[in-house]
């Protein structure tokens, strides 16, 4: 898991125009060590209330959805029902397996969305693509 220093994360969040209170750089923490993770609300609450049990749940939620709004995470609904928080804001594509319900980043390149030019009256702002997949049997 990464350990980011609280001066990165204090930079980071004054990057995106959030004011470093505690209670946000102990989500921004969290999330940090959830590098590679696609964890919801809930599992970050877990994770910050093993180091500050008295954190509100609201603190948190309203927290995350900040981070989303000014960017720092991606919001995304790829459970069914679940919003997930990504801490990797870079537009990618997903893969979710069906069997473990693992969430994978997609190598950038990895797939490619063509035809987007035919929408004739729409200005794309971005491209999210889900791959549900089960591992091939041997």
């Amino acid at each position: 898991m990464e350990d980011v220093p609280p001066i990165e994360l204090t930079e980071r969040l004054r990057e995106h125009n959030i004011q470093p209170t505690p209670q946000r750089l102990m989500v921004a923490q969290c999330l940090a060590q959830a590098a590679g993770q696609h964890p919801t609300a809930e599992q970050i609450l877990g994770l910050v209330r093993r180091r500050w049990p008295a954190v509100s749940r609201a603190t948190v939620y309203n927290t995350l959805n900040l981070f989303a709004e000014r960017g720092l995470v991606r919001r995304q609904i790829l459970r069914e029902g679940t919003a997930v928080y990504d801490p990797t804001p870079d537009p990618h594509h997903h893969l979710l397996d069906l069997d473990s319900g693992q969430i994978v980043d997609l190598p950038p390149g990895t797939l490619r969305v063509e035809g987007l030019e035919s929408l004739e009256g729409y200005e794309v702002l971005e491209v999210s693509v889900l791959v549900r997949a089960r591992r091939s049997q041997p």
